[in-house]
């Protein structure tokens, strides 16, 4: 069911496409995170947010 209020389409955006990911574990880290709160490693990546059909 798709979400029709503008406001909290975009509180769900915010939550769901913006956030860093480990490069050695996978793990989801906050956007401010500059190590990984489960491996500590310094290797983060943002999410790729690029919009497109799935195939």
């Amino acid at each position: 069911m798709p979400i029709t209020d503008a406001t909290k389409k975009q509180i769900a955006q915010k939550r769901r496409l913006f956030f860093k990911i480990c490069l050695v574990c996978g793990a989801k880290n906050p956007i401010s995170a500059t190590r990984c709160r489960k491996c500590k490693h310094e290797a983060l990546r943002l999410k790729n947010r690029a919009l497109g059909v799935k195939k």
